[in-house]
């Protein structure tokens, strides 16, 4: 006989979804419960449906499903928080963006990472609480690299693993940290990194984000960790990102 369809409860917070026949949509959704899944929201684009207000990008949201023969079906919804300011507000939508963007791009379907869930809507909140967007994204996407194992190394020469020293280094997405300037300058690819930068970096590795609240950054700074942090990003999934270019437009 077939195995019966499992109804499971799930908190989960939607990525991003896409049209599917003439009035249900297709889901991505990281949950706590089971990483990102795929979901079908049966008739959400009717104008009668109770689901539709519950599934829109950026929702944290409590779902009961069914794992159908290839995809799970949403049965209800309720939200948990919708995040209503990031919606206000066209900076912090595109960052929002890009917190989506980073861990969908990094994520497989079905790989569970409640770490990593807590970590999304965290930053959500912040996002939607908080106005210094900038200490929030950078220690986000320095956690980020420590829960899927990319851990950047920042306090030793990632070739020699001499001890760095208060000076401007170089840093090096291929070997995956800080380089010495005596190593670094014979490598090829590679970032220069000023001890400013390099000390927010460090702060933001090993600091709650209540303690790092506390870092001081300035445009220049924040200028130069966004270029390391997206080249080494871009590195490591070895394809480049859509929301930076965004970002850039309405900065400008």
């Amino acid at each position: 006989m077939p195995n019966r369809v499992r109804s499971i409860r799930a908190e989960a917070v939607v990525l991003r979804h896409s049209e599917m026949g003439e009035a249900d949509r297709l889901l991505s959704l990281y949950t706590r419960q089971l990483g990102k899944v795929r979901a079908i929201a049966k008739g959400i684009r009717k104008i009668h449906s109770r689901k539709a207000g519950h599934l829109e990008p950026f929702t944290h949201v409590r779902l009961q499903f069914a794992r159908g023969r290839d995809l799970f079906i949403i049965t209800q919804a309720e939200t948990i928080d919708s995040f209503l300011t990031l919606r206000e507000n066209l900076t912090l939508l595109g960052h929002a963006a890009y917190v989506i963007e980073l861990l969908d791009r990094f994520t497989y379907d079905e790989d569970e990472n409640p770490g990593l869930f807590r970590l999304l809507v965290n930053t959500l909140s912040r996002l939607n609480t908080g106005p210094d967007f900038q200490t929030i994204v950078h220690y986000y996407e320095i956690r980020l690299l420590d829960l899927l194992g990319y851990r950047p190394h920042l306090f030793k020469c990632a070739h020699c693993e001499a001890e760095i020293k208060p000076e401007d280094q170089f840093f090096s997405a291929e070997q995956g940290g800080v380089l010495c300037p005596r190593c670094g300058k014979d490598e090829r690819e590679t970032r220069l990194i000023s001890m400013p930068a390099l000390k927010i970096l460090r702060h933001f590795q090993r600091s709650s984000y209540t303690d790092a609240q506390r870092a001081s950054i300035t445009p220049r700074i924040n200028q130069e960790i966004e270029t390391i942090m997206l080249y080494y990003i871009t590195y490591k999934l070895e394809r480049g990102l859509n929301t930076p270019t965004f970002l850039r437009r309405i900065k400008y």
